[in-house]
């Protein structure tokens, strides 16, 4: 049983900035089913025209503090109860100043309450530290990824010509994830900082510092969790030795009621292949034993992101993508903190999220979305969303594709087992691991989706039924279809028999997907799926 709940709201993700509030509860049915052969065939892309312009979706918004009531239509299951949380950038400007990407904007936390067949909704913008110095001051002082804050107006020539050689305030504006770490809530972001909140009210109550806890500059926002609770994450950490990749592990349960992140401790350190110039990653692998670690080709200048307020540049300009180098997998033991010898490399591909890991039969199966350009983190420039026509299209049909592949990392590979011969034995797998003449595996990837995906602009934000299936072998996972510049359909893939189920409405823009089970499921996919749909329309889908 597969039926989807749509949280659709007028505005955009950051949110509901006029019209209504409503919740849509509907079935869908299988639109497309294709099979063919599925190994590294490069994907072919049609061009895209006339795409609608999504500009009203990346403005600044307003937010709605107190409560207000969702208009339901369809039928909502009695028993989902509780609240999804989100966050994304809701504001763009302060004062004359305005950002440049898309990933600058200012948190704002949304909450959707189910309960007994009803919906609510208020949202809130984070008052952290950054919001509040940009409001008190009506301009950017604090710069993000995208952009740079220019010294204050008000001081001297000189005064500003000084303050180019100050070290640049780190924001704690963490809006890309809720995270959990010991049962508390956090707004995540990728710098040191996180935002402690409380989900009932959407107050934050504690700000709180990697690096007061172990020796790293920042973590991911996307760690994974044991069963038990316990947290990995991954965070970089930069010195005269260069920078290393630390794998971080947080315990699962409090010592004392006030304890934030206590307990962490980095498990494993991996040195970059180039010191001043480290890989930048947003997520990473978990299977029952092992962290997966991918180091790829689009590398962060150290040099130019520390000296990026001298030469009056942003921190992305300091991150490149360099195709000349290979993707590199690196495999940690979870318990020992121990990284296995085994070299496994890959052509060069971009990844953001990854799908799900697991072990079998002596090897790691790891499942990405994968771009063989990676250059898209400069397309989400605010200019380029806003753009309408002709100049929207060009955007559009420059951006590298994601598509889910499939990698196999054979984990006991010997000097005695043979070069050029693939070393995976899982029968239902066309993914390969090559000993070569160095000792180094060299890993082809399976694609697990037909061809039709391609139609569907690939697929992003990959969701799995993640309580009873991260980290074990599994049948389905979801995402969102990109046949725009933001997604644009919802799409279930069915990873074996490699077929697609896709809804998509003209007009309706769906959020990362988030998978809830149904009490007492014994599939799979017993469950539902929460989205939230964003549009400039005023009218509901039928």
């Amino acid at each position: 049983m597969f039926f989807q709940i749509f949280l659709h709201f007028v505005s955009n993700l950051s949110t509901i900035a006029m019209g209504f509030l409503s919740v849509v509860v509907r079935w869908i049915p299988v639109l497309k089913k294709y099979m063919e052969s599925t190994h590294q065939r490069k994907a072919i892309f049609s061009k895209r025209e006339r795409l609608p312009c999504i500009a009203p979706l990346v403005a600044t918004a307003e937010e709605t503090p107190q409560i207000i009531s969702a208009r339901v239509q369809g039928r909502f299951p009695q028993w989902l109860r509780g609240y999804l949380l989100r966050v994304g950038p809701g504001k763009f400007e302060f004062g004359k100043d305005k950002y440049n990407h898309w990933f600058d904007g200012m948190a704002l936390l949304h909450q959707f309450r189910m309960e007994k067949g009803t919906v609510t909704y208020r949202s809130k913008f984070l008052q952290s530290d950054t919001y509040k110095a940009n409001s008190v001051h009506d301009r950017i002082v604090i710069s993000e990824f995208g952009t740079l804050a220019l010294p204050d107006p008000c001081k001297n020539i000189f005064e500003r010509f000084l303050s180019k050689f100050e070290l640049p305030v780190i924001t704690d504006n963490t809006n890309v994830n809720y995270v959990q770490y010991k049962g508390d809530y956090y707004l995540s972001t990728e710098t040191n900082f996180m935002n402690k909140v409380d989900i009932k009210t959407l107050e934050k109550t504690e700000k709180v510092d990697w690096r007061k806890f172990i020796a790293v500059n920042g973590a991911t926002a996307h760690p994974h969790y044991d069963p038990d609770g316990t947290a990995y994450n991954m965070g970089n950490s930069y010195g005269s030795h260069g920078s290393c990749y630390n794998v971080i592990r947080v315990p699962p349960e409090k010592v004392d009621l006030g304890e934030t992140i206590h307990g962490a401790q980095v498990i494993c350190s991996i040195a970059s292949a180039e010191g001043m110039r480290p890989s930048y990653y947003h997520s990473f692998g978990m299977t029952r034993n092992y962290i997966i670690f991918i180091e790829q080709p689009l590398k962060m200048n150290l040099w130019k992101v520390v000296t990026s307020k001298l030469w009056g540049k942003a921190f992305a300009d300091g991150i490149s993508w360099e195709p000349q180098y290979n993707t590199r997998f690196h495999v940690v033991d979870k318990r020992s903190g121990q990284l296995l010898q085994g070299m496994y490399y890959s052509k060069p591909f971009l990844t953001f999220h990854q799908i799900n890991a697991f072990e079998d039969q002596g090897c790691v199966v790891i499942d990405l979305c994968c771009q063989d350009d990676g250059r898209s983190l400069e397309v989400y420039q605010l200019q380029n969303l806003r753009k309408a026509g002709e100049g929207l299209d060009q955007v559009y049909n420059s951006v590298g594709r994601s598509f889910p592949r499939r990698f196999v990392l054979p984990l006991h590979v010997s000097l005695n087992d043979p070069e050029g011969e693939n070393l995976s034995p899982l029968s239902y797998s066309s993914a390969s691991a090559v000993k070569q003449a160095d000792g180094k595996i060299w890993c082809s990837y399976e694609n697990l989706h037909p061809e039709s995906l391609e139609d569907e602009g690939g697929i992003e934000f990959p969701q799995i039924n993640y309580g009873q299936f991260s980290g074990k072998k599994y049948r389905f996972f979801y995402g969102c279809g990109f046949r725009h510049l933001v997604g644009d359909s919802l799409i279930k893939v069915d990873v074996v028999n490699k077929t697609l189920t896709v809804w998509r409405e003209d007009g309706f823009y769906p959020s990362e997907p988030v998978f809830v089970p149904a009490p007492g499921a014994s599939e799979e996919d017993g469950g539902v799926i929460l989205s939230v749909v964003i549009t400039p329309k005023q009218q509901m889908p039928e």
